[in-house]
């Protein structure tokens, strides 16, 4: 940026800043004039402006006055909470693409793997699948931008783009000689926030609520009717690791379950304006079987708001781990730059008048020290803090969503986790199935064979085990190695329910709703359970 650019970032900046303070000297003049001289918005300028000129003039080196501003934005926004954000442009883009749900791309997921982003699976139904595109195809240019060694960021930022333009992908494929061409033309490429939901054995459903986006009511009420259509006679939802979204989504997916007219929840801050109440609209059918949904401690903010008023109005049985704690309320606001901030404006309280933020964790996120003792004494607090249910049952206030039955995750020994970290069961996959020519039947058995195969790949691999590491992993290996085969061939969701098979928490709600057949006999096992 030259001289003259810089001076007027300076000033237009400056002049915002000065708006601002006009602004809100103008709506607190009184208040501000009760106090000292020293300590008004004026002053407080005055000082940035001149510490600001002090470093320009002195500083040992030329300093970028866009730089500058912007670390004094960054920093003034992160002395609050680790909500309160400064985004850039493309940034702020980003940011808004994922609440929507939508952007104009390929339909590929990928991942780096060493120098090469790597394509994990095809989207079904995108541009990407129907071009052919297959798990482990190495993208080694777009367009004419070599994008090997690049971050997987950087790499979406060149395959995305307006809807209707073509975009060039060249990659090398196992197996093939001579790097593979594809002229792609771009979608609207949806974010599925429902991206499983099947019937299982017992006649349950099970729905995988993966965040709330601007399509994730529409999408349970479809994922809902055709599990309904099916017959079943329970449903587990899945909210682990959903990290939430949209305020209005979590209240319309509530309302599938309560029905019209019923407070949800509640923001209360600062200003009048942050303090509203959100009420279901929409009379839905009785669902008379029984309900359990699965949280965990990544589960936040819309996903607590879920899982917390199913539990307020006595409609699902809240299993798992407790949740994140992520209950304050962001307002996302566009800068004249096209940069934006997003600012807590409030806190959520859900029907039973829990408020759900745990404000350690803001510590936490902030890297603030924060001791053992001080966490335990805040979970010791949030518990002694009771509530209750519509139907008189006891729950527990602050510090995330407390589950009604508290279930811990499966450990992963050492050696999973090593084979992991090493993407040694998808290498492997890629490699099997262009050997077996991406043929192989849904209902194959990792036998010996194959499974001394595998640990002689992993060995060469420099994946080091003894026989006592793989003794309490040899299970989790078969499993993960026939879900990454499946997924190859027949893609995402014949992986995940091989895979689930291995999930504590899944298992144990299969397990619950296989003996309690209403939500009365979930509550009165819960309850003995928890006297216990």
């Amino acid at each position: 940026m030259n001289n003259k650019k810089q001076k007027t970032a300076l000033i237009t900046i400056a002049a915002v800043w000065v708006l601002s303070a006009v602004m809100l000297f103008t709506a607190t003049s009184v208040f501000a004039q009760s106090q000292n001289k020293g300590t008004d918005l004026y002053s407080q300028l005055g000082l940035f402006s001149e510490v600001l000129s002090k470093l320009k003039q002195s500083y040992v080196t030329e300093l970028n006055d866009e730089e500058l501003i912007k670390a004094a934005i960054i920093g003034m926004l992160g002395s609050t909470d680790p909500h309160t954000n400064y985004f850039t442009k493309s940034e702020y883009e980003d940011f808004t693409t994922s609440t929507k749900g939508s952007f104009g791309g390929l339909g590929i997921q990928i991942d780096k793997i060493g120098d090469y982003v790597t394509v994990i699976s095809p989207i079904e139904g995108t541009p990407a699948y129907k071009m052919g595109i297959t798990a482990g195809d190495k993208i080694i240019r777009v367009d004419d931008k070599n994008i090997v060694g690049v971050t997987t960021d950087e790499a979406i930022k060149y395959m995305r783009g307006e809807v209707g333009t073509n975009v060039t992908i060249t990659i090398s494929r196992p197996g093939v000689a001579k790097p593979l061409e594809f002229r792609i033309t771009r979608e609207t490429i949806k974010i599925k926030s429902v991206p499983y939901s099947f019937k299982l054995d017992n006649g349950a459903g099970y729905l995988r609520l993966s965040q709330f986006n601007e399509n994730t009511s529409q999408e349970l009420r479809t994922a809902l009717a055709a599990l309904e259509a099916e017959g079943i006679n329970g449903l587990i939802i899945d909210l682990r690791w959903n990290p939430g979204g949209l305020l209005d989504q979590a209240v319309e997916t509530v309302n599938e379950f309560i029905g019209a007219n019923k407070l949800v929840v509640e923001t209360k801050g600062r200003m009048p304006s942050a303090n509203r109440q959100y009420f279901t609209r929409n009379a839905t059918r009785t669902r008379d079987y029984p309900i359990i949904v699965l949280v965990n401690e990544a589960s936040a903010s819309a996903s607590e708001i879920f899982a917390g008023s199913l539990q307020d109005w006595d409609k699902g049985l809240v299993v798992g781990k407790t949740t994140f704690g992520k209950g304050s309320v962001q307002q996302l606001i566009p800068l004249i730059n096209g940069n934006g901030i997003k600012i807590t404006t409030a806190y959520y309280y859900i029907k039973s008048g829990r408020c759900i933020h745990k404000k350690s964790n803001d510590k936490i996120l902030l890297g603030k020290e924060i001791s053992t003792s001080d966490i335990t004494a805040e979970e010791e607090l949030n518990l002694k803090q009771i509530y209750k249910t519509v139907k008189n049952r006891e729950v527990y206030g602050g510090g995330g969503i407390t589950p009604d039955i508290e279930i811990q995750g499966e450990p992963m020994t050492n050696l999973a986790m090593e084979l992991r970290r090493h993407n040694t069961f998808f290498n492997f996959a890629v490699d099997y199935m262009v050997e077996k020519d991406h043929s192989i039947d849904r209902n194959f058995v990792v036998d010996d064979a194959l499974m001394n195969r595998f640990l002689t790949y992993a060995s060469a691999h420099d994946i080091k085990y003894t026989e006592a590491d793989l003794d309490s992993t040899r299970t989790y290996i078969r499993t993960v190695l026939k879900s990454e085969l499946l997924r190859t061939v027949y893609g995402d969701l014949e992986a995940y329910k091989t895979t689930i098979q291995l999930d504590r928490q899944f298992l144990e709600a299969v397990a619950l709703l296989n003996r309690f057949r209403s939500m009365d006999e979930l509550f009165a096992h819960a309850a003995a359970q928890n006297k216990n």
